[in-house]
């Protein structure tokens, strides 16, 4: 009887997927609240145009430099953590021939089971110097060039993001009918992305698409109510 081949399907977030999701929920939240403030005291749809792209620029250069610094900070640290690992394997082999049998003991095996893994590593400290960066520091190599790839994605994906609420403003006059479209108009975006971020990070689609809707909706009307507060309060 022919059996149905087993195929296993998982997704794992790369760094792109995640430096995406940064740059975008940020593009989406931070322009549209402005935006939505800006609308409480202003009524020239101009002003919040050139208000919002001059904060999404900043934005994104700002995003796009604090995903290169984390980025080449986790370069850093594993070069620095992998040099300690070569000293430890030259001046220190029994201890770390422990560490090695310690792991692999959390599996069921035993030290009749390790010791040919002990030799193998003896003859190839490179591949022992990559199972301790892996299984005892829990670290992965990062890939080459990926702090600008980081950089370029987020500073991208914020400007994308940040485009969304703001083009009712470019198109519409009147600001608080422009404001109304870009409400309409953010709050599908962000349920839409929600749903994809949840779907790509294994988690609920509709809860996240919900939280996205939240957090948006919950920062432009904070934005837009002390706006409005302000105003009524300078008036008085």
């Amino acid at each position: 009887m022919p059996q149905t081949p087993h195929i296993e399907r998982h997704f794992t977030a790369g760094q792109s997927v995640r430096d995406i999701v940064i740059g975008m929920s940020d593009g989406l939240t931070v322009p549209f609240a402005l935006a939505a403030g800006l609308s409480g005291a202003v009524s020239n749809s101009g002003i919040i145009v050139t208000a919002g792209l001059a904060e999404v620029a900043a934005g994104a250069i700002a995003m796009g430099l604090g995903g290169y610094l984390a980025t080449k900070s986790d370069h850093d640290h594993y070069c620095k953590e992998k040099d300690r690992e070569w000293r430890e394997v030259r001046d220190i082999p029994e201890a770390e021939k422990k560490e090695v049998s310690e792991i692999f003991k959390q599996y069921g095996m035993t030290d009749e089971d390790i010791q040919p893994i002990l030799l193998a590593f003896q003859k190839h400290p490179d591949h022992w110097v990559n199972f301790m960066m892996r299984f005892e520091l829990g670290l992965e190599m990062p890939e080459p060039g990926q702090a600008f790839r980081s950089a370029f994605t987020i500073g991208l994906a914020y400007i994308l993001g940040g485009i969304i609420p703001l083009m009712p403003y470019m198109v519409l006059k009147d600001t608080q009918s422009a404001l109304g479209t870009s409400v309409v108009v953010t709050m599908i975006a962000l349920a839409i992305f929600g749903y994809l971020k949840g779907r790509f990070s294994s988690n609920s689609p509709l809860k996240s698409c919900w939280q996205m809707v939240l957090v948006g909706g919950l920062a432009a009307a904070t934005a837009f109510g002390m706006t409005v507060l302000f105003n009524q309060f300078h008036a008085i």
